[in-house]
């Protein structure tokens, strides 16, 4: 796979290895204890700064030594697999999105993110179908990431089981460049170039970034070009502007699943156990002696991706006065996604398969109203705002032989699908007492759909449709002791199918649009716990139960996925998290997650391949995709002396099923990564080294999994023992 000019390598390349050859003066740090009787403040909760620890809602902050310090900062699953209640997998690979989903919901997604929206500085990157592209965001920018989880994410709209909000760093009050390396194993090599200051009052930043690997798995190289461009100043001494652009090209080969039991799929005749309960690494034994191998259809059909996008957006804050605020939120962009797909194997012919062409142009806008002060001596703050967003996608899907898109004919679809979103909104907090708070809000949202057929294709498709839902959500923070608050909140929530779920309504034609799918309806409940135990431990518990129906699942999955609605499914489990800060300025940190989420209704399968159609999905069968359990644990120590830190990672999962029957899952694992770097500084250069060792015990194990696939190619394999190692330096003029 060709990637572009490699003059940044060289460029950055020089700048790093002149910066090393300075002599190095370690950088004097306090070795001070660290404390922890603070919490972040954060945002996303009420689009006003707040402290954390006095809302009525699970929400944690990853900081930047957690997104930066011995991580590529490629994908965000390295960051988000600390936070409990998120299921974060890295798929290994490059040309689907990490699998993102919160208590469960946006699970049975096999590439985007749904049922979590994405959010940058209050600009969103979920589309107004509930579509979010994590690909579009750029890490070495962020300096931290917000993650509320329950009923009050539908504040956001549509498809929010969860938020996912990140913040862009803050400008250097004097002029800085920076250069940074980073390599790895598989040929994975990252060169970024930033540039960032203030001048005369306006904040600028500049990353320039280019990633390429050659992969873990066989057919899975990728290469990656990243320009984020940010500037925010004052128009006046209450007007705040931030604006935000982004650009991105990538290409990646698709390496496919791996099948888990022999059946006939083109897997050059290997051989795989097949798992019904109490999966073992015996049963299946070739995912994990020939991880890196690929069905013979990623090869014979050539399945890659090429994408670009490119985008803008504008937050601007105005203070009217000392209680009213207005903030207009803007975004415009353009993506173009082409995908290559392989067929299910039905016995086809395996160099066939299909093109999956989109352009989509984008927009969104938002304006709110904040307004704050006293009533009946009682603190308040309330927002109410108005939101609309569209996408209007040029679609086509094509049949392709040995990955090439013929000259002529074999043109499924050509249509141009459209979906437009607006939102009324609005939330506020009351102060009950000096220690009770009752926050309250409540959204409308309408979701417009249409496709529109074009001429060349084998059929026209045409179809409209509506989803329009109001959702509340209340919840109540009694704060017991200056250390320890309690909570509770009850919501309504409401995700829509996207323009792509609703594409098919027939799996063996295309065939569509399928304006039967319904949007799915959830009420959440959520009690918990925030305390200090002491200056420096802080935990969490939060527990919660969610009732859902209609749930959208994958109901056939032939030639074209259809999608469809289960009856009523159900979500319980709750989320623990201790942080603390000892001595030696040794850190522990600690995340553990359980969730029972599974079908309540009995129904017919129409997935698993011909061994499982028509089979039943019991109730009581747990939703593919979710892991009961999920552990996360961290030890970090810091010698301020020589400005070295390290930390060693733990993570747990258990077994997690691969389809609605629950015939087959993949086994839990339990893996261990190890990083470290040193910092030096002299006169105006500031240097830094870091080395990180993932999978430190060389488990096989997989990864991700492919949710109800049915050509039987569930299964990514999870790299061995690798390592990365980087170099940084900056210059502050």
């Amino acid at each position: 796979m060709s990637s572009p000019s490699t003059f940044q390598r060289t460029l950055l390349s020089i700048a790093v290895l002149g910066a090393c050859g300075i002599s190095q003066n370690v950088i004097a740090a306090d070795d001070t204890q660290n404390i922890l009787n603070t919490a972040p403040v954060v945002v996303t909760a009420t689009r006003v700064e707040a402290n954390s620890f006095d809302l009525p809602v699970s929400i944690d902050v990853v900081e930047s030594e957690s997104i930066h310090d011995g991580q590529a900062a490629m994908n965000l699953s390295e960051s988000l697999i600390r936070v409990p209640g998120l299921t974060a997998q890295n798929r290994t690979q490059m040309a689907q999105d990490p699998q993102i989903s919160t208590r469960g919901f946006g699970a049975r997604s096999a590439f985007g993110v749904r049922g979590v929206r994405i959010i940058v500085d209050g600009i969103p990157l979920t589309m107004p179908d509930g579509i979010g592209q994590p690909g579009n965001i750029d890490l070495e920018a962020i300096k931290a990431i917000e993650v509320m989880r329950g009923p009050f994410s539908s504040l956001y709209g549509s498809s929010s089981g969860g938020i996912i909000q990140l913040i862009t760093a803050d400008a250097p009050k004097s002029p800085e460049v920076g250069f940074s390396f980073m390599a790895g194993s598989y040929g994975t090599t990252k060169e970024s170039t930033s540039a960032s200051g203030t001048v005369k009052g306006i904040e600028y930043l500049l990353n320039i970034n280019h990633f390429e690997t050659d992969g873990y798995r066989q057919h899975s190289s990728a290469w990656k070009d990243q320009q984020t461009a940010q500037i925010k100043f004052d128009i006046s001494d209450s007007t705040r502007v931030n604006i935000l652009a982004n650009a991105f090209k990538s290409e990646a080969q698709d390496p496919l699943g791996l099948a888990g039991f022999d059946g006939s799929d083109g897997y050059s005749g290997k051989t795989f156990g097949k798992c019904s309960s109490g999966c073992t690494k015996n049963n299946y034994s070739s995912v994990y002696t020939n991880p890196t191998s690929v069905p013979d259809a990623a090869n014979l059909a050539n399945t890659r991706v090429s994408r670009s996008n490119t985008q803008i957006g504008t937050n601007i804050e105005h203070r009217i006065d000392e209680s009213n605020s207005l903030n207009f939120i803007g975004n415009v962009g353009h993506r173009d996604n082409l995908q290559y797909l392989a067929l299910p194997i039905l016995g086809a012919d395996l160099t066939r398969g299909r093109a999956s062409q989109i352009g989509r142009d984008f927009w969104s806008s938002e304006v709110n109203w904040t307004n704050k002060g006293l009533v009946f001596s009682k603190n308040y703050s309330i927002t109410t705002g108005i939101g609309y967003g569209s996408l209007t996608d040029a679609r086509k899907d094509t049949d392709t032989s040995h990955g090439v898109i013929p000259t002529s004919g074999g043109i499924n679809r050509n249509e141009n699908d459209t979906a437009k979103n607006i939102d009324q909104f609005i939330q506020g907090k009351l102060g009950l007492s000096e220690v009770v708070d009752l926050h309250a809000g409540m959204r409308h949202t309408q979701v417009d759909v249409n496709f529109e057929g074009l001429p060349g294709a084998k059929s026209i498709i045409n179809g409209s449709t509506s989803f329009s839902k109001t959702t509340p959500v209340i919840g109540l923070i009694w704060k017991t002791t200056q250390s320890t608050n309690i909570y509770a909140n009850y919501g309504k929530g409401f995700e829509t199918p996207t323009t792509i779920e609703m594409a098919y309504k027939d799996p063996l034609n295309p065939i569509g649009p399928n304006l039967n799918l319904k949007p799915s309806t959830s009420g959440n409940y959520e009690i918990g716990i925030k305390s200090y135990t002491s200056d420096n431990t802080r935990i969490k518990l939060a527990v919660f139960k969610t009732n859902t129906t209609n749930e959208i699942i994958v109901s056939n999955n032939g030639t074209y996925t259809v999608y469809g609605n289960a009856a009523q499914t159900s979500r319980q489990g709750l989320e623990f998290s201790a942080d603390s800060q000892l001595r030696n300025n040794i850190g522990l940190y600690g995340a553990y997650t359980y969730l029972d989420a599974k079908f309540d209704n009995k129904y017919t399968s129409g997935i698993g391949g011909a061994v499982n159609v028509g089979a039943p999905v019991n109730a009581g069968n747990i939703i593919p995709g979710t892991y009961k359990q999920q552990l996360y644990g961290e030890i970090s120590w810091k010698y301020p002396e020589l400005n070295f830190k390290t930390a060693l990672e733990g993570r747990s999962n258990s077994k997690v099923f691969i389809n609605d029957i629950n015939s087959e899952a993949a086994p839990g694992y339990t893996i261990f990564n190890i990083r470290g770097g040193f910092e030096q500084q002299l006169s105006n250069w500031k240097v830094s080294e870091y080395l990180r060792i993932e999978n430190i015990l060389d488990r096989s194990y997989i990864g991700a999994v492919r949710v109800n696939d049915n050509s039987n190619r569930n299964y990514e394999a999870a790299a061995g023992r690798n390592w990365l190692m980087g170099l940084s330096a900056s210059y502050r003029f």
